[in-house]
């Protein structure tokens, strides 16, 4: 059917409806009441009578009326709480950040900002773990040996963070040790960010992991992001020192 033919039958159907008895209409709701019931979407455009009516039909659509409106401002509500908790959330985790970034800020050593890193940003960041590793160096780095840091194979931060990305996020991290050690096996979810210091020093892994489903993919990783940059500043920093 074409265009013109279409409009013209729209027009004849709207014609038609016009011509309707509104007895014939009234007849019709009466055999099926449930009709409003499944094209409730009609009944926005309708004027209802006033309340105060003889009639109980009237107040029974008024009632509905209400209690759809009331439907429409409870969800709004809802929509509104989670948007205000999500603030929240979103705050407390850049406050935790930012008090991190200036722990790290201080450190003066390399083995100082290890531990503080290890030792204390999960407390800061309300996570289980924290892990930081390094693959091999082409020239050895005494300075960077320490209790606190993990030794990591060759490719490791490649395969696990992915060769064009710096942050990848795990909803099921599978770990053997290599990245969390003796914390692997309570790691569920995992935060993992490229770690590049500098031309020479070696690539690392800055790793964050949680009990529960704290990360998953599809969240923002700009925080994340940033940790790992402050990490990258400390250790040149210390390590010029």
């Amino acid at each position: 059917m074409t265009r013109g033919g279409e409009d013209t039958l729209a027009e004849d159907i709207g014609a038609a409806l016009e011509a309707m008895d509104p007895e014939a209409i009234a007849r019709y709701l009466e055999r099926h009441p449930e009709f409003f019931r499944q094209r409730p979407e009609l009944l926005a455009g309708m004027e209802p009578p006033d309340r105060y009516g003889s009639e109980n039909a009237v107040v029974d659509f008024q009632r509905f009326q209400i209690d759809r409106r009331n439907d429409e401002l409870d969800e709004l509500r809802n929509c509104a709480q989670e948007v205000i908790e999500t603030s929240r959330t979103n705050m407390t985790v850049q406050t935790r950040t930012h008090a991190a970034v200036v722990a790290m800020m201080h450190t003066r050593e390399f083995e100082q900002l290890a531990r503080i890193v290890v030792d204390d940003l999960p407390l800061m960041l309300d996570v289980d773990v924290v892990s930081l590793g390094f693959e091999p160096s082409a020239t050895p780095m005494p300075s960077m040996v320490s209790s606190n840091v993990r030794t990591l194979p060759a490719d490791t931060v490649d395969i696990i963070v992915g060769g064009e990305q710096d942050v990848t996020l795990y909803k099921d991290f599978m770990d053997d040790g290599t990245v969390f050690g003796s914390a692997a096996s309570l790691v569920q979810s995992a935060a993992c960010a490229r770690v590049r210091p500098g031309v020479r020093l070696p690539v690392g892994l800055l790793a964050l992991g949680s009990r529960g489903l704290v990360f998953q993919p599809g969240q923002g990783t700009e925080l994340i992001s940033f940790l790992a940059r402050v990490v990258e500043a400390c250790m040149m920093r210390v390590m010029e020192r």
